[in-house]
């Protein structure tokens, strides 16, 4: 369970075991050819002017669609089947635009719905990849309720964003990787949306490394749901609200990270454009906000982790308009 203080013994939970794992290895064999095994870099943590130590970013950017979720929409595509009116999703951006790779390299029908809140860069990489897109809503909730309508009258299978099983389990196989990367993390930290990415991570990692996710402050739904004991509305006011701002954290994600991650800790919309500006300019790596969640969690000092403690953070995501080359 969520735990503050001295780190304890990481153990195997029941619902992130052994069992947890070998699922998640199984789903990393199936979808190892659609999605790539992204890179990582290690560091010190005196390059971001910390104390010394070991930092190991694992970079989910460089993914097919700009973004981890790639990992989940060929996990949904290739182990449930798919109805001739083709899948639909619901998405602050990022998802859409894995869904709709995922169904152009597999030949797949696909309608995403995204809010006005999304961002042009996410909105123009969905439609690069042929999908329908309908930009209707508010916020990501708005758009998941059309979606939904949508799907009940045309027969499309749902491809959740953070709330299904093979979304969680594709996510997972992001800190499996990292840790066969880098056996020698100890830690793994990664941002908090629906949940699903953690989530999965809890899975992957079960008695191999501590799990903490961060979160934005207006954007607490983690939080939120930690302190009324279940999923409740949470306020979606954000820098990254396009990837991180869910109006609840899932329920299958809450029942897990509730259980299997040892930390979740808030960080600043301020604390989140900082370390942005601090990764392009100590590595040249370019990441969204929400990309770059749980790295503010440790150079803003929310995460403050134990001299030979090695971190493992993973950078979610690289859907911005930050980099202009239009000129």
């Amino acid at each position: 369970m969520i735990v503050s203080g001295q780190r304890p013994e990481v153990e195997p939970l029941h619902v992130a075991g052994p069992q947890a794992r070998r699922r998640v290895a199984e789903v990393a064999g199936l979808i190892g050819g659609y999605v790539r095994r992204t890179p990582v870099v290690t560091v010190d943590r005196t390059d971001f002017g910390l104390a010394p130590g070991p930092l190991t970013l694992k970079l989910e950017q460089l993914q097919h669609s700009g973004s981890f979720k790639a990992r989940g929409a060929f996990t949904n595509l290739l182990r449930r089947e798919i109805p001739a009116a083709g899948v639909a999703a619901a998405s602050g951006g990022n998802h859409g635009a894995a869904v709709a790779y995922a169904a152009g390299v597999l030949g797949v029908p696909a309608r995403i719905f995204v809010p006005e809140v999304s961002s042009p860069a996410k909105i123009s990489r969905i439609r690069s990849y042929g999908a329908d897109l309908v930009v209707e809503g508010a916020t990501y909730s708005d758009s998941f309720a059309i979606c939904e309508r949508w799907i009940a009258e045309n027969g499309a299978l749902a491809v959740h964003a953070y709330d299904h099983t093979q979304t969680i389990h594709g996510a997972g196989t992001t800190g499996l990787e990292l840790l066969e990367q880098a056996p020698q993390v100890t830690t793994v930290l990664a941002a908090i949306g629906g949940g699903g990415l953690l989530s999965g991570i809890c899975l992957a990692c079960a008695g191999a490394a501590w799990v903490v996710g961060a979160e934005p402050e207006g954007a607490a739904t983690m939080t939120r749901a930690l302190a009324a004991g279940h999923p409740v509305d949470a306020p979606t006011g954000s820098v990254a609200v396009d990837s991180l701002a869910p109006r609840q954290v899932g329920q299958l994600p809450f029942g897990i990270i509730s259980e299997a991650a040892h930390a979740v800790v808030l960080v600043s919309d301020e604390a989140i454009l900082d370390a942005q500006r601090a990764l392009w300019e100590r590595l040249r790596i370019v990441a969204e906000p929400g990309g770059v969640t749980a790295l503010a969690a440790v150079l803003s000092g929310r995460y403050q982790p134990e001299p030979d403690e090695h971190l493992g953070v993973v950078v979610s995501g690289a859907n911005t308009t930050a980099v202009d080359f239009s000129r």
